[in-house]
C-alpha cells in the first residue's frame, strides 16, 4: 500500500490526535503522511457554534477531501462528528477513550468565587444548558479558538471562567489549573479520536481494524445512538457517558431544555446488545424527553 495520507484540522490539538494515529498505523509498518485541512469551523473564529449549523461544522470540509480522494484517512474528536456520514464515509476506528470529562478552568481573580457566582464563558449549548441546571443565574459569553486562547481570553476578562474538556488539555500537557465538575456530563463520544475513511476502500478498512479499540467503539457506537435518535436532526444539550465491565454496559444519559430548567435522565446497567442507544433515547423521550426535545426544536 502507498504512503496513507490522514487529514487533519490544523489546531496544535487536532495535529496531535493525527499524528498519534499516524504512529498507531506506522507500528503495523505502513508509511503515512499528515495533510492539514481549513475547516469551516476553523475559518469562522467569531460566531457561537450553535448560531452556525453545529452539525458537522468541524468534519465537513475533511469529509470533502476523503470524497476527493486528496487524504485516506480523517482523524476527528469524535464528538464533533455527526451521528449521520455522508453515505460513503464511515467511522472505520476508534483508538481507546482517554480523558472523557469537561473541567473548569478560571482565571486568576476567580480562584475564589464560588461556583454559582462564576460568570462563564462557552459556546457548547450542553455545558450552558448542564450548568444553568446546577445554578440558574450564571451571566454567561460566546467564547471561540483553541484551548490556550480561550485561557487567555478569561484571564483578559471575557469571563471568569470557561468550560474545556480535559482530553484537550492532558493532550497538549498544558500546565493548568483546573476542577472537575461532576455534573457536566460528557458529551456523547468525547474523549475520543475517530478515524473515518471511504466505504470502498476495504484494504485501508483492513489496516484500521487492527487500531481499533473495540470496547470504546462499542460505547460510543451506543453514545452516538442515543445521541442520533433523541435529536432527530436537532442539535440540543444531551449528555451520555458509557463504560463496560465484561459485557454489562452501564449507562447515563441526560436531556436537558435551553434555559436549563427542565431535565430527564436515565441510568442503566444492562447486558451488552446491538441498538442499545436507541433503547435508551426511547426511555428518554417516554419520560418527558419528547416534550423537552419539541421545545428545542422551536427555539433553534
Amino acid at each position: 500500500m502507498k504512503s496513507i495520507k490522514i487529514g487533519t484540522r490544523k489546531s496544535r490539538l487536532a495535529v496531535w490526535q493525527a499524528e498519534t494515529v499516524a504512529s498507531e498505523i506506522q507500528k503495523l509498518g505502513f508509511d503515512t503522511e499528515i495533510v492539514p485541512v481549513v475547516s469551516q469551523g476553523d475559518k469562522n473564529q467569531f460566531k457561537p457554534l450553535y448560531s452556525m449549523g453545529i452539525t458537522g461544522i468541524f468534519t465537513k470540509d475533511l469529509d470533502i477531501a476523503l470524497l476527493n480522494k486528496e487524504i485516506d484517512v480523517a482523524v476527528h474528536s469524535l464528538k464533533d462528528v455527526p451521528t449521520i456520514l455522508p453515505s460513503d464515509i464511515f467511522i472505520s476506528s476508534v483508538l481507546q477513550r482517554d480523558f472523557p470529562q469537561d473541567v473548569l478552568v478560571r482565571s486568576s481573580k476567580a480562584k475564589n468565587k464560588p461556583l454559582a457566582q462564576l460568570s462563564i464563558a462557552t459556546s457548547s449549548l450542553r455545558r450552558r444548558a448542564f450548568w444553568i441546571n446546577e445554578f440558574p443565574n450564571t451571566d454567561f459569553s460566546d467564547i471561540r479558538g483553541n484551548v490556550e486562547t480561550r485561557i487567555g481570553k478569561i484571564e483578559n476578562g471575557l469571563a471568569d471562567a470557561t468550560l474545556l474538556s480535559f482530553a484537550g488539555i492532558k493532550r497538549m500537557n498544558l500546565d493548568v489549573e483546573y476542577e472537575e465538575v461532576p455534573f457536566l456530563l460528557q458529551a456523547p463520544a468525547q474523549g475520543v479520536i475517530g478515524c473515518a475513511s471511504l466505504i470502498e476502500n476495504t484494504e485501508l478498512t483492513e489496516v484500521l481494524k487492527k487500531i481499533n479499540h473495540e470496547e470504546t467503539q462499542k460505547c460510543v457506537e451506543i453514545e452516538r445512538g442515543f445521541l442520533r435518535h433523541l435529536e432527530g436532526g436537532c442539535t440540543a444539550p444531551i449528555g451520555a457517558k458509557c463504560t463496560m465491565k465484561g459485557d454489562v454496559v452501564h449507562f447515563e444519559g441526560r436531556l436537558v431544555n435551553l434555559l436549563g430548567n427542565k431535565r430527564v435522565d436515565i441510568k442503566e446497567e444492562i447486558a451488552w446488545r446491538d441498538n442499545l442507544g436507541v433503547l435508551f433515547a426511547q426511555k428518554i423521550l417516554e419520560n418527558g424527553g419528547g416534550e423537552i426535545m419539541q421545545e428545542i426544536k422551536t427555539q433553534l
